[in-house]
């Protein structure tokens, strides 16, 4: 169904800035560690020292192919760096190196699933490398503002897409699925709270079967609800400003999400206002279409791949999806999985081990329980060591930190009795101590056989093998 605001049709484009994953910034060997003191991470470089030459970091190039290559993107072996002439207090060189008419990338595409199930194609107009500014602080003096160059010079990916979304729901899903997808190559963290991914929002309306109207851009959005809201609210703005007869003017603005509204920042700017020109302190960036096909080959599998042939190992389209929401938890399933039930693991995983991570305020990073351990679990179970009330209970005891399961089941004392000497016994203590029910049962009040499974289950402590009490319990019941 076509998302409308009255008879108004949504125009959505994303510039997403990645930060990309390295040790140390794109024209300088300064770090790049999040959190650091101000001013703790700059080169002479970074600062815009005179005479300064930059000098390319070769990991940042490999990062950018990759997330090309993930992008199934077109990867340009001859690209440039431009000056992009501007001046503002945390830029100390007076310009940024970007790449503006050769970036690194060209254009690829994004699949993206809706709620309900809809897919869509979102284009990839470009990717380009360029350099992060220093950071403006205005709340930390009543008249002064400070700068912190730590982030100067840091590498950046402007991953820019077509205007091809027409609803919140398809920007927020875009932003979350080229995220994972980035997270799953390892080039950028997606850390949004922390400013290492953050979103230009570009948001225009029409009337259906229109060209494209005038359109305005949101500045650094930084979470994936931020950007759903931000594209509703200025939506609406604009919708009223062309219903009341006047034009949207094309500018740069700000969303404030305590007051949910957006407002003005700046007009916008034009390519030429940048004064772009080539870089003359560093040559065009050659690569060979070997060391390409090299990366291309050591890519790991992405979301996409991977939820397929979870589905293929008869893994349901949900249990996919949510062991694929990020690499963490879908690498943790495969060793858990190996060799074994894989929608036993899948149950497991995402079902009693997912709440105790909730419960213990843990992430599958940081796991309490070793996948090794979980899959060991399995197998207890799979070769009837264990029932599956049994089994949770070890479970609550690896949790605590007792080890590995089998130890935990000598232990205890907790492994199931398959003996069928040993549950007839239990049985016909059950069935003595309940005469009554026993006449009942017989009578033709079968609903009464759970409440013996229960008795027998109980007098057993639970060790009890299920399939064997229920046949044995079935036959004895029977006379």
């Amino acid at each position: 169904m076509t998302y409308m605001i009255g008879d108004w049709e949504l125009v959505i484009g994303l510039e997403v800035h990645a930060q990309v994953t390295s040790q140390a910034k794109l024209f300088s060997g300064a770090a790049t560690a999040f959190g650091a003191s101000p001013n703790s991470q700059v080169s002479f470089i970074d600062a815009g020292f005179p005479g300064m030459l930059p000098s390319i970091n070769a990991e940042c190039v490999a990062q950018a192919v990759r997330t090309g290559l993930g992008l199934n993107a077109q990867i340009n072996l001859w690209s440039r760096f431009d000056r992009k002439n501007y001046f503002y207090a945390d830029l100390p060189q007076g310009y940024q190196i970007s790449q503006f008419a050769h970036p690194i990338v060209g254009t690829g595409e994004i699949e993206i699933t809706l709620d309900d199930g809809t897919k869509k194609t979102i284009g990839i107009t470009r990717l380009h490398l360029e350099q992060d500014a220093g950071k403006s602080q205005h709340d930390q003096h009543p008249s002064k503002s400070f700068i912190d160059l730590n982030r100067s010079g840091v590498a950046l990916m402007e991953i820019v897409s077509e205007p091809d979304m027409r609803s919140p729901e398809e920007a927020g899903a875009y932003v979350a699925k080229l995220r994972q997808i980035l997270r799953y190559l390892g080039t950028c963290d997606g850390n949004m709270d922390e400013g290492s991914m953050r979103a230009d929002v570009n948001v225009s309306v029409r009337k259906p079967g229109e060209g494209f109207r005038t359109r305005c851009e949101i500045k650094n959005v930084n979470s994936v609800k931020f950007v759903m809201q931000a594209v509703e609210v200025e939506a609406r703005r604009q919708i009223d400003v062309w219903e009341s007869g006047k034009e949207v003017h094309q500018e740069t603005r700000l969303f404030d999400t305590a007051r949910g509204v957006t407002r003005s920042m700046r007009s916008k700017e034009d390519a030429h206002d940048y004064r772009y020109f080539p870089d003359p302190d560093l040559p065009p960036l050659v690569l060979d279409a070997g060391w390409v096909e090299q990366l291309k080959a050591s890519l790991p599998e992405l979301p996409d791949a991977r939820r397929a042939r979870y589905v293929a190992m008869g893994l349901t389209p949900y249990d996919a999806h949510v062991l694929t929401l990020d690499r963490e938890t879908a690498v943790f399933f495969e060793t858990m999985a190996r060799g074994r039930d894989a929608k036993l693991a899948a149950n497991w995983l995402t079902g009693d081990y997912f709440a105790a991570l909730n419960r213990l305020k843990r992430d599958i990073a940081d796991p309490p329980v070793s996948a090794e351990h979980m899959g060991e679990l399995l197998d207890l179970i799979a070769d009837k060591t264990l029932s599956g009330t049994i089994a949770k209970q070890v479970f609550e005891h690896m949790l605590s930190g007792e080890g590995a399961p089998a130890a935990i089941v000598e232990a205890r004392g907790l492994k199931q009795v398959t003996d069928t000497g040993a549950i007839e016994a239990a049985i016909r203590a059950v069935m003595e101590a309940n005469a009554d029910k026993l006449a009942e049962y017989r009578s033709g009040k079968e609903k009464l056989f759970g409440f013996f499974v229960g008795q027998v289950m109980k007098a057993m402590a639970g060790k009890g093998n299920p399939a064997a009490v229920n046949e044995l319990l079935k036959a004895m019941l029977a006379g």
